[in-house]
């Protein structure tokens, strides 16, 4: 059956509707409206060189295009996934040249983080000196992927997915190109921008699917699914996406939001991630935020991990699910983890003090000489089983570094901690007192 797309072949719809105007880009107006950033350089006439990051599909090209036209720079698209050292040597030639009759040149570079730490280097005399006004487009995290160098001479911004009304706005103007509604149930266009996860692109090209597929009735969910291809979610296992997904994880579970981090979890495992890097984080969580405040956290890690290693995914990803539940539910404390900083930190600054000579072996006769293990107190035989002897070095005063809350089992921890330091208290006090009568009787 014909359609319109038909009659404009091969040009595909997300290109036909590609905006003319910088305000008919949808979804950025943070950039591009009169108090953003972009509105304010077109409104100047004066275009700095810019990075912009941002997610696929949310208008990066379209936006680099509409600049050069409102600037009346020269555009020189280049794509640094098919482009070198050669490419780029043409492209600043013919700037310069076009720059002495008076044409300035924007050069956008699709995916610039593609290029390696010399290449990028090879931007900077021709971004410096004007020859360039560069438009980097990256999808990827520029502090990461960018010369410090490049950085410091382009400023930053930042591109939003397109949320549901941007979406919604641009199936209005496919539905205006049409002259007629997408043939979708409200639930099957609900699920087309599901699908497209912020990626106005992407939903144009499926928006032109359905459309060329031409049903008779309406397309349900369930249709439109056999019509389009599910999309990917956007998750790079060894960039960004995966430390912001395991933050997310690791911070909604010391948030006690076991729901929340219950999603997060979902995501990284339909993203690809490896479980051991999910039980590995886990259980690193199980020691550093849960700690003793619930001793069996750190059991149910292993066993968690044990239990994915023997049943393998998908029944095995259940044990991880449990593992987070539990873990999400539990008390929290990172008191262990403060102490053992506090701890090193204390180690650090000390240098090698030498323990107190009572907690000494003396395996030979010098070091009995010497005093080692002299005046040592065996506790168990001591009352309570406590002696309350001191066994920091002498030239040390005694530190607190472990300072459990009042929080799950801790708190029988802590009343324990309180009993030893009556005691250690009310022992000090008995032998500082014996030594005033000897020191007296001494007199």
């Amino acid at each position: 059956m014909a359609t319109l797309f038909d009659a404009h072949a091969p040009r595909p719809l997300a290109d036909r509707l590609r905006p003319q105007r910088l305000e008919e880009v949808v979804g950025q107006d943070h950039l591009i409206g009169p108090d953003g950033p972009l509105g304010r350089m077109v409104r100047a006439g004066k275009l700095t060189s810019i990075i912009l990051w941002g997610p696929p599909g949310c208008g990066k090209t379209t936006i680099a295009r509409l600049l050069a036209d409102r600037t009346d720079l020269h555009f020189e698209p280049l794509s640094a996934v098919f482009s070198g050292v050669a490419d780029l040597r043409k492209v600043f030639e013919a700037a310069r040249a076009r720059r002495e009759t008076g044409r300035g040149t924007l050069l956008f570079v699709d995916e610039i983080h593609r290029f390696n730490r010399s290449q990028q280097d090879g931007f900077l005399p021709y971004v410096e000196d004007g020859t360039v006004v560069l438009v980097g487009a990256t999808t990827e995290n520029p502090s990461f992927e960018l010369n410090a160098a490049l950085l410091s001479r382009c400023r930053v911004l930042v591109l939003n997915r397109l949320d549901e009304p941007a979406l919604e706005t641009l199936l209005a103007r496919v539905e205006a190109e049409l002259g007629a509604p997408l043939p979708l149930t409200a639930d099957a266009r609900a699920a087309l921008k599901a699908i497209a996860d912020g990626d106005g692109r992407y939903l144009l090209g499926m928006a032109e699917d359905v459309v060329n597929f031409g049903p008779a009735e309406p397309l349900d969910a369930g249709g439109l699914a056999s019509v389009v291809q599910r999309r990917a979610p956007v998750y790079d296992k060894d960039r960004e996406g995966h430390y912001n997904l395991i933050s997310a994880l690791h911070k909604s579970l010391r948030g006690s939001d076991t729901d929340a981090a219950l999603y997060w979890m979902a995501r990284m495992l339909d993203g690809g991630e490896d479980p051991a890097f999910l039980l590995r984080r886990l259980t690193r969580f199980a020691v550093e935020d849960v700690g003793l405040a619930d001793p069996g956290a750190v059991t149910q890690a292993i066993a968690a991990w044990e239990t994915y290693d023997r049943l393998g995914s998908p029944e095995g990803e259940l044990a991880i699910a449990q593992l987070v539940v539990y873990l999400g539910t539990a008390p929290k404390s990172n008191a262990g983890y403060v102490a053992y900083k506090a701890a090193r930190k204390a180690a650090k600054g000390t240098g090698s003090l030498m323990p107190p000579k009572h907690i000494l072996n003396a395996p030979t006769r010098m070091m009995k000489d010497l005093g080692y293990g002299k005046g040592y107190a065996y506790d168990h035989d001591a009352p309570e089983a406590f002696s309350g002897q001191n066994y920091f070095p002498e030239e040390m005063a005694r530190h607190r570094f472990y300072d459990p809350p009042e929080r799950g089992f801790e708190r029988e921890l802590r009343k324990r901690i309180d009993w030893w330091d009556r005691l250690r208290a009310r022992r000090q006090a008995a032998d500082d007192k014996d030594d005033e009568g000897t020191g007296g009787g001494g007199a």
